[in-house]
């Protein structure tokens, strides 16, 4: 299957769990403030409680609540009464779905076990209710979690998310059957962007904040970043 997502612009910008740089993390006033921005993509994490998608980066809730426990070993009325900075609270995926539709398109990537089925759900729900499949971008540093996810819905374009630079990178892209693959900025170089994009690939890039490394993934033909800043890359 080949996929073709709403993308017209030449060079995209997924803000980074919403504009992060303004606001909390992975909230419902970040992902606003991004689409204030000018961004079309909104990048954020999607973990599990109770059989229930919240929009969380981090295993723990330490640095975001100031509270000790694992994330998914939480209720999820304890998770939504907990103040995350400015008095926003953890917002679930289907929040998101529901008041950002016809807004934004979204780039949700999986953290944490049974994230697979659970977002499949969530995102199989929303097509029902209107949203487009070229507006999802799912991925992952886990793989069998991504292939989860592709089998509850193979209609959804994938990403692979990698740590440095596979020695087989392509091959894996390819078994996978992604339609993006997603670089640290350390691991950039011209050569992979072109051999990638060659094979069919698309090649985004996180997390860039700095204008002259923007500036240089544009010479080189990257197709995007994350950015906690959008108005940076945009």
């Amino acid at each position: 299957m080949r996929y073709h997502l709403s993308m017209d612009e030449k060079f995209i910008c997924f803000a980074h769990r919403g504009a992060s740089g303004h606001e909390p993390e992975n909230t419902l006033s970040s992902f606003r403030k991004a689409l204030d921005l000018g961004a079309r993509w909104i990048e954020c994490d999607a973990r599990i409680v109770e059989n229930t998608a919240i929009i969380f980066h981090d295993r723990t809730l330490q640095r975001m609540t100031g509270t000790r426990g694992v994330v998914a070993k939480q209720t999820l009325a304890h998770i939504q009464s907990l103040p995350l900075p400015k008095g926003e609270r953890i917002p679930l995926l289907a929040e998101l779905l529901t008041q950002f539709k016809s807004k934004a398109s979204l780039q949700i990537e999986l953290k944490g076990q049974r994230t697979g089925n659970i977002v499949a759900r969530d995102i199989l729900q929303a097509l029902k209710d209107g949203w487009d499949p070229q507006s999802f971008l799912v991925s992952s540093f886990d793989h069998e979690e991504l292939l989860e996810f592709k089998q509850q819905a193979p209609m959804i374009p994938l990403g692979l998310l990698t740590h440095g630079y596979p020695l087989d990178c392509l091959g894996i892209a390819q078994r996978m059957g992604v339609y993006s693959v997603h670089l640290h900025i350390d691991s950039v170089t011209e050569l992979r962007v072109q051999s990638l994009q060659k094979a069919g690939y698309k090649v985004f890039v996180y997390t860039v904040d700095d204008p002259g490394d923007i500036a240089w993934l544009r010479s080189i033909k990257a197709n995007g970043v994350f950015s906690n800043y959008p108005e940076v890359a945009l």
